[in-house]
């Protein structure tokens, strides 16, 4: 457990230093001139590190060791282990950023998803139980490679917009494969298998409880890039005065 903890705080303070990093970087002009984008701009690009790292990580870990899917509860893997420890990090990063920078009040959705994750992903370390669901679970990150990048552009204005069309519609494909279609296994698998006592029950209704957060974040999704004459209320308003989740 101890080198674990330690695992943990050596991802938190990785993330610090490319939450420095990011600070150094040249921000788009579109970023530059309004002030209350230069935050965001910052916490996207640790976010899209952490997705980047941890996607193809959870990716080529289950790749290689297609068996552990055999047992999800049980499956143990020292690649998947560091990866829950790396992931674990990035979360408490996080969500000290939102704290600290004052961010609470327009980030709470993902207080809220931070304080699953990190409850969740603790009691997995401790236990060493259910450290395949939680692979699977990360291939989350791979859908957010492009969910970052759509955040990117969107405030960077960019210029060409085949980009964000080209994006738009990989985005909408890797939310299915990466983050729905892994989710509603896990889903299925655990009302079906896994005790509704304990670990399997904390485990159960934090999953059912990030289902519906995705579901409706899938739906902000659809109005947004598809339907966005559904939108309510979106004439006139700016990124500045949404809500983190909602663009």
């Amino acid at each position: 457990r101890a080198g674990s903890a330690a695992l943990v705080g050596g991802s938190v303070a990785l993330f610090g230093g490319l939450r420095r990093i990011a600070r150094a970087l040249p921000r788009p002009a579109a970023v530059r001139a309004r002030p209350g984008r230069l935050w965001r701009w910052r916490n996207l690009l640790v976010s899209f590190a952490h997705s980047v790292l941890a996607g193809i990580w959870a990716l080529l870990s289950l790749w290689h060791s297609p068996e552990l899917l055999s047992d999800i509860q049980d499956g143990y893997s020292a690649s998947g282990h560091l990866l829950v420890c790396f992931s674990s990090g990035y979360f408490i990063h996080d969500t000290l950023d939102i704290i600290f920078n004052h961010q609470s009040r327009s980030s709470w959705e993902y207080l809220v998803h931070h304080a699953m994750a990190i409850s969740a992903f603790v009691s997995l370390i401790i236990t060493g139980r259910f450290l395949v669901a939680a692979m699977l679970l990360l291939l989350v990150e791979v859908s957010n490679i492009f969910l970052t990048v759509r955040m990117l552009l969107k405030m960077s204005n960019v210029p060409s917009p085949a980009l964000y069309e080209a994006n738009r519609y990989i985005n909408l494909v890797m939310y299915f494969a990466f983050r729905l279609a892994p989710q509603a296994y896990l889903t299925w698998y655990f009302l079906r298998y896994v005790e509704v006592q304990g670990q399997g029950a904390f485990l159960t209704a934090n999953l059912l409880l990030l289902d519906a957060m995705i579901l409706m974040y899938f739906s902000r999704l659809l109005r947004s890039d598809f339907f966005p004459s559904l939108r309510k209320g979106a004439a006139g308003r700016d990124v500045d005065g949404e809500k983190f989740l909602i663009d």
